[in-house]
């Protein structure tokens, strides 16, 4: 089997690990055509993998106006009908006042271009998988907390949704074999992110960051803390049969701390699953 993914990036990346242990050839584009990728603007050859393609992957999100796939690709995806999966964003539902979403919730928010580029995929037959705030092995709270750069903000009743970067590639493996639509892909607890940031230190046994003023944050962290909701992720385990490795930011920052800490292994918890929803 053989899947094209177009953005080889962080969460792409580990997927494309987990498909390639199952026997998957997967080639990835990238801009510059990287060692092991495919440039995207080298349309022959692209068009060559679309071919050959039984399934494609995008994780490139749109431009200002448009999606950047669909335009130079999206009639080639057309005429080949493989299978399609797009991972897309939890912030196509925009603010939602701190209450559950989930994939009959009306799309909107600050991001028209995501949005527009949410239905394009929707259209073509694509698995949308609409995910939060991604944490992984290099890219997580335990990372900004050592590197000086975590802060907290005082804001009260703000909520977010996160999910760990290898229960996405969990997702995108499930949702080969799924019918086409959206799914979100986020773990079973939204929470503060001051409490993730706190629960960071304290595995690290440092006192928390202090905290900082929403206005001394820049544009794109303010518009992050524009928008509050839980995202529901009880259609993913239902159709898709998903099931977290990781249900709460708790198990992803301790497990991540074991990989990188070898005194706090035997403290770690074993991953968990989890179906609460």
């Amino acid at each position: 089997m053989r899947m094209l993914v177009f953005g080889l990036g962080y969460a792409a990346g580990v997927a494309a690990d987990r498909l390639r242990a199952r026997g998957w050839r997967v080639i990835g584009t990238s801009r510059d055509g990287r060692e092991g990728t495919v440039a995207f603007a080298d349309e022959d050859r692209v068009r060559f993998e679309i071919a050959a393609a039984d399934a494609v992957l995008s994780s490139v999100p749109p431009a200002e106006d448009s999606d950047p796939v669909l335009e130079a690709y999206g009639g080639a995806l057309a005429a080949r009908g493989c299978w399609l999966g797009y991972l897309s964003s939890t912030g196509v539902y925009g603010d939602a006042g701190g209450g559950w979403v989930d994939e009959s919730a009306p799309l909107g928010g600050r991001r028209p271009a995501r949005v527009a580029a949410d239905r394009a995929w929707l259209g073509l037959g694509a698995r949308v998988l609409r995910l939060p705030g991604i944490y992984g092995p290099g890219r997580s709270p335990l990372d900004r907390v050592r590197s000086g750069a975590a802060h907290r903000v005082d804001l009260a009743g703000q909520v977010f949704s996160r999910v760990h970067v290898e229960d996405i590639a969990a997702g995108i493996a499930a949702a080969l074999d799924a019918p086409a639509g959206a799914y979100n892909l986020a773990d079973d607890l939204p929470a503060d992110q001051n409490a993730v940031v706190a629960y960071a230190a304290r595995l690290l046994g440092v006192a928390p960051p202090p905290f900082v003023p929403l206005e001394s944050l820049s544009p794109m962290a303010r518009g992050f803390y524009a928008e509050n909701r839980r995202v529901a992720n009880g259609r993913a385990k239902r159709v898709l049969g998903w099931r977290l490795r990781y249900p709460d930011y708790r198990f992803g920052l301790r497990a991540l701390n074991a990989m990188t800490s070898p005194a706090s292994t035997s403290s770690a918890p074993a991953p968990a699953s989890s179906d609460q929803r």
